[in-house]
């Protein structure tokens, strides 16, 4: 876990206003907000789903987060409204049993749960138009402007998910092995793989995840390797990363036509560890297959960590200042 507070800096002494949560399947993010619009603290950990980690686990997980980002005010969370977006809240039953467990713990007089796709879409947006994440999962979430919300549920096979971080992964080492063996065809991820792992042949990897001798987790690795490939010209990963940038754009155009926004100019965010990492011909044909849904759209990979995205809608819960906004988000913007 990383911990940093701000306001012993002397940035402000306003008191605590949001307490801003994006817990994701890999890692968490908390920011303690000011009504102004400065950050206080904030602090890091591990993913904190409540379908990986069960619900007690996900609150225990939250509240070591938020009182690490409390630094400086006591061991009692104490903020106005709490702004809470998480993986794995699908269905309204979720977010309800959810909202119940933190709104237990007392750390604001208000409380907002949902799902982590549109903390991802206030973060790049005024908070209507398209979002779609891919991390070690993939989502995709809309809010249009009469305030009408279309989502997909994310778990896996059974919903219908392809393309998260693992699932690439999966595929490169897939064709990788069965371009040794013969059963496919000739690949650069034979050796790229290979390497990866540090193994001298695909059979030696194999055996490595199957006597838990390399942990399976790293696989999510071969994610970044599967689009270096590709982008050196290799036919069979282009491949991969072409049904990739189709699954990514099918998402935004389902939500384009559900939300009746395809001849508006929407707003389409894109993020999450594979999205931001991809590089700009990938983000660009997926922009050239969303404008033939919505010629006007506005497509753009997000500039600041999903969690500024709660804190936004943590300060639009209480009707902060546009001023405010820009604040915070000219504070937390990546390099």
């Amino acid at each position: 876990m990383t911990v940093s507070n701000c306001a012993s800096a002397g940035k402000s002494a306003s008191a605590p206003a949001v307490i801003a949560i994006d817990g994701g399947n890999s890692k968490t993010e908390v920011l303690v907000i000011s009504e102004d619009g400065v950050v206080l603290g904030s602090s890091r950990g591990p993913g904190a789903s409540p379908q990986n980690i069960g619900v007690a686990g996900c609150v225990a997980a939250l509240e070591d987060l938020v009182l690490a980002a409390f630094p400086d005010f006591g061991q009692k969370p104490s903020a106005v409204h709490t702004s809470a977006y998480l993986a794995g809240l699908d269905f309204p039953r979720e977010e309800a049993v959810l909202h119940a467990a933190l709104a237990a713990r007392g750390w604001s007089d208000t409380l907002t749960v949902g799902n982590d796709t549109l903390a991802l879409l206030r973060a790049g947006s005024a908070g209507v138009g398209v979002a779609v994440v891919c991390g070690a999962g993939i989502n995709g979430a809309g809010v249009g402007p009469d305030g009408r919300v279309h989502r997909f549920p994310a778990l896996g096979k059974i919903s219908g998910d392809w393309g998260g971080g693992y699932r690439l992964g999966e595929e490169a080492l897939w064709w990788a092995v069965r371009a040794e063996d013969g059963r496919g065809p000739r690949t650069a991820l034979q050796a790229a793989v290979a390497g990866y792992f540090g193994k001298p042949t695909l059979l030696d990897v194999v055996q490595g995840l199957h006597f838990d001798e390399i942990d399976a987790a790293s696989i999510h690795g071969l994610c970044p390797l599967l689009f270096a490939v590709a982008a050196a010209g290799d036919e069979v990963a282009g491949d991969v990363v072409t049904r990739f940038v189709e699954e990514v754009s099918v998402f935004a155009a389902v939500i384009l036509r559900e939300l009746d926004l395809t001849e508006d100019a929407p707003e389409i965010v894109l993020g999450g560890g594979v999205l931001t990492g991809v590089g700009a011909p990938v983000i660009a044909e997926i922009e050239r297959r969303c404008l033939k849904v919505a010629p006007r759209a506005v497509v753009r990979v997000v500039d600041v960590n999903p969690v500024v995205g709660a804190a936004l809608s943590g300060l639009d819960a209480l009707g902060a200042p546009e001023a405010a906004k820009a604040a915070l988000k000219a504070a937390t913007q990546r390099v």
